[in-house]
């Protein structure tokens, strides 16, 4: 069997730059060596692009952009039917053919559609979500607009611009007004950001100027949100017509909420696979998560994340089109529980793009919107 080429994308210059390095680093390991030959391209801080040929240790360690010897700029051509990766050396142009793109990017330039669209440009096969869909969900405020409009319930919310003509002092007004009709705690996020930088929990009148201040420091747009009770879960799903699901998930909190630094430590906090809760409101999860990926044209695999109330109620958070990928992340986790391996994911996530035409790809991507009629495997 031949070997694909599969161009993994890492780092970027986004705030969840050292996430990337952690989930390239669980991907890199786990994909099968016997299929797949991977071509690295790590994008720093700055945005410089580098093919990387050095040891996968220095990803994680975040060493690998000051290894000159097995760093090389580089570039995917635009040319849709070469289907190359361009590494400029000294004096000479190295072409390295490309099977495949999967981008293991968290955030701003890498998640929000940017990639995707410079991948689909260039008629190189994607695995993932596409432009619209991971625009889509990156942007919480379309992507609860979108959502509602499939009859699912999204948390009451209020968006500020930070270009908001007339009174300056309109979104300070604003935000009052609607603290005072859904109450505290509340919570502040930027609109277009992920693993929970730039969000706080605001439990009185006193914290929410600078909670405001801090989200559009990530954002040119910030929104309020009424705080659901009750408990996160996520569903884990693989598929472009026909859906697989992982188990779903619980977080247990012992306060707070589930900021940067609960996700990626678990100090005050415990992941449940599978959640404590009934396999009825269970396969409700599961099919809800179908709805909103469906109603936000995912494609591939992304992890749907929702609220579930103490009354049973499901109320949709946000969605990850590149969740995490580390051996402890939450996505592998709940797949793992539903019996798929590591390594089988990602396999099933390359062979849904390989083999088909990009154009083919595309058009099979389900669209916004579309009617919840596809098979599920649970």
């Amino acid at each position: 069997m031949e070997k694909k080429n599969i161009a993994i994308f890492f780092g970027g210059c986004s705030s969840e730059y050292a996430v990337s390095l952690e989930s390239a680093t669980g991907v890199i390991r786990n994909l099968n060596r016997e299929k797949y030959c991977p071509v690295l391209v790590g994008i720093t801080r700055q945005g410089d692009w580098y093919h990387y040929t050095g040891a996968v240790e220095q990803i994680a360690a975040d060493t690998w952009h000051l290894d000159s010897a097995h760093c090389a700029p580089a570039a995917l051509s635009p040319s849709r039917g070469s289907h190359e990766l361009l590494v400029y050396g000294a004096g000479s142009m190295q072409r390295i053919p490309v099977d495949a793109a999967m981008p293991v990017l968290h955030g701003r330039y890498g998640e929000d559609g940017t990639l995707q669209g410079l991948i689909e440009l260039a008629g190189i096969p994607l695995a993932g979500c596409g432009t619209l869909s991971s625009a889509l969900c990156m942007d919480k405020d379309r992507a609860h607009r979108l959502v509602s409009l499939s009859g699912i319930r999204t948390p009451k919310a209020l968006v500020l611009d930070a270009f908001m003509p007339g009174n300056p002092d309109l979104a300070t007004e604003l935000s009052q007004t609607f603290a005072s009709q859904v109450g505290y705690p509340l919570f502040v996020k930027p609109v277009k950001a992920g693993s929970s930088c730039g969000v706080t929990r605001v439990i009185s009148p006193a914290q929410l100027e600078s909670a405001i201040k801090l989200a559009f420091s990530y954002d040119d747009q910030v929104i309020l949100e009424e705080s659901i009770p009750g408990f996160e879960v996520g569903c884990a799903i693989l598929g472009i017509r026909e859906l697989i699901m992982g188990e779903v998930d619980e977080i247990e909190l012992s306060g707070g909420f589930f900021d940067y630094t609960e996700k990626y430590t678990l100090k005050n906090s415990a992941i449940h696979v599978p959640a404590r809760i009934s396999p009825d409101k269970a396969k409700e999860i599961r099919l809800t998560a179908g709805k909103v990926y469906r109603a936000l044209g995912c494609s591939g695999f992304a992890r749907v994340d929702l609220f579930l109330t103490p009354e049973g109620e499901i109320v949709f958070n946000e969605v990850n089109t590149i969740p995490g990928f580390t051996e402890h992340s939450r996505y592998p986790g709940m797949m793992r529980a539903a019996g798929l391996s590591f390594p089988e994911v990602l396999d099933r996530i390359l062979e849904q793009c390989i083999g088909a035409s990009p154009d083919s790809i595309t058009e099979s991507r389900p669209h916004c919107l579309s009617r919840l009629g596809d098979s599920f495997h649970e």
